[in-house]
């Protein structure tokens, strides 16, 4: 019995490798079968997205040494200050919200009880 022609808009999707199998291509994120594959389902797309936006973040950190800077704190004149004022802030609500999930978690079975 022959395949049906694969649409060149919507790529063939596959089951889960059955162990022993050959490993899955590095470009494909396995998901449920039945969920129609997405953009963000191709490795490529998501590392594209990724290598963009550190392409970007290292363009506004070297536009920072051509911008005029109108502040009234000295160490707002610091090169970089505004990425690395950024990335701490960043860092510290990741570890408060990691207190704040130790201090609000609840058991699993909770709203069962």
């Amino acid at each position: 019995m022959a395949h049906p022609p694969q649409s060149p808009h919507r790529p063939a999707t596959r089951a889960a490798p059955a162990v022993g199998d050959d490993p899955p291509p590095a470009d494909l994120v396995y998901v449920d079968p039945s969920h129609d594959k997405g953009w963000f389902d191709h490795r490529r797309n998501v590392d594209f997205i990724v290598y963009a936006l550190f392409a970007i973040s290292a363009a506004l950190f070297a536009v920072d040494t051509i911008v005029p800077k109108h502040s009234p704190f000295a160490i707002e004149y610091t090169f970089g200050f505004y990425a690395i004022f950024g990335f701490v802030g960043c860092v510290a609500l990741v570890l408060i919200a990691k207190g704040l999930r130790v201090l609000l978690m609840r058991r699993e079975d909770y709203y069962d009880r």
